[in-house]
Parts: structure tokens; sequence; C-alpha cells
């Protein structure tokens, strides 16, 4: 059945119950679906354009603080598109930032999607030619290919999700990125997230202590650069 449903979704300025939670582990158990979750203006028309012409049922989650990129740091979501005709197809990751690191420094990948693109887009300006970012685009299919010759090439990684990470599509990402790239791994595979917590607060402290943020990922990637 071909179909297209757009959810919004994730954690903005308090927001609290109102669709804040990420919930795409969820869908993800639901066999035969096909799930984009774009962080860019230019990657949702694209994949929406894939959506309509795909047999299908598809589901695009899209990030309530990327519309108008009300989140200081999320500028970049705000994309021209390439031009009047394209189509980004399901199952193609996209190589945010490439790593330059010197043969003498570590390196690392990030595979995040949706908001976590900015926050480690953010935190890697500590750690300049060092951090590798893909962003998925589609978390059903999975762009299996370009995530684990990510990995293989700097031999550490960390998977970067808004949802809690418990139980998560990110915690399973974590698992087949060690089986597949085991033997080339410097480090283990590491994940962020947020709190392991019921639901979004109103409060907007307790909303930040619970979600994952540019500051928190940097340390984890000092971490880990450093293992």
């Amino acid at each position: 059945v071909s179909m297209i449903l757009r959810v919004p979704i994730g954690a903005y300025g308090s927001g609290g119950p109102y669709h804040s939670s990420s919930v795409e582990s969820v869908v993800c158990n639901i066999k035969g679906l096909k799930i984009a979750y774009p962080s860019t203006g230019a990657d949702l028309k694209g994949l929406i354009k894939a959506a309509y012409y795909d047999p299908n049922p598809v589901v695009i989650f899209e990030h309530k603080g990327l519309y108008w990129s009300k989140i200081k740091g999320t500028e970049e979501a705000r994309t021209i598109e390439p031009d009047e005709d394209y189509i980004i197809p399901f199952g193609k990751a996209r190589m945010v930032q490439e790593a330059d690191a010197k043969a003498d420094e570590s390196s690392l990948t990030v595979i995040t999607y949706g908001m976590g693109v900015y926050w480690a887009r953010n935190a890697s300006r500590k750690f300049q030619g060092r951090v590798e970012i893909i962003d998925l685009r589609t978390l059903n299919p999975l762009d299996e290919e370009a995530v684990f010759n990510s990995v293989r090439k700097h031999g550490r990684c960390i998977v970067v999700t808004e949802e809690t990470y418990k139980n998560s599509f990110a915690q399973a990402l974590c698992g087949l990125i060690s089986e597949n790239c085991f033997e080339h791994l410097d480090a283990p595979v590491r994940l962020i997230g947020a709190e392991n917590l019921p639901a979004i607060p109103l409060n907007s402290i307790l909303e930040a202590a619970m979600l994952p943020n540019a500051e928190k990922v940097a340390r984890l990637m000092e971490e880990v650069l450093g293992y």
C-alpha cells in the first residue's frame, strides 16, 4: 500500500507531551515500513518525492526544532534544493563532514540522524579534522555500506540519537556495527541518547538535563578519541 505519514517529532522549547518524544524505535519494529528521518529541508523534500513514487508505506519523522532552524546551531538545516527534479533514494546516507586527520592522530565516525547531526557538527569543532559525520537520512532501509566503510576507516564510532538509548534503534545499530567492524575497532562503539525517563519534561531545565546536546557529545568525543 502506497502511503506517506509525516510525523512531527523531537523535543523543542519545553513542549513536554506535545510530540516531543522520539518514537522511531517503535516504528522501526513494524515490518514493511520504510522510515526516513531527514536533517535538512532539501533532504526532506527529496525523500518525500521518493516516498511518493514508492509502492510501500513510508513514515517520515520531522524534528520540530529543525522547522525554520528554530534552535541555535541548526542554521545548516535551511538548505537550497539542488535542482528542480531531484529525488533522494531511500537507503543512501549523506556524508555531512569528512575527517582528514593526520596519520598520527586518532579519528572517529559519528553515525546519527535528525537533530543529532547538529549536535555532532557543533561538538566536532573542538576536534578539527578528526571527526567524520554520517547522516543516515533513512533508518529503514539502512545504508550499512556507508556506515561500515566509515567505521572501518577510523576505528572509533559514536552513535548519536535523541531517543532514550536503552532498547532503541540506536542501541541495535551499535551492536550491528560492533558485529561487522569488530576487527577494525580501536575502541568500543559508544552511544549517547536521552536519559531513560518515561517522557520529555515540560520544565526547560529538566528537558535540557534529559536530552543530549553538543557539549555532552563533545565530552564523549574527547573520551573516545583518547581511548
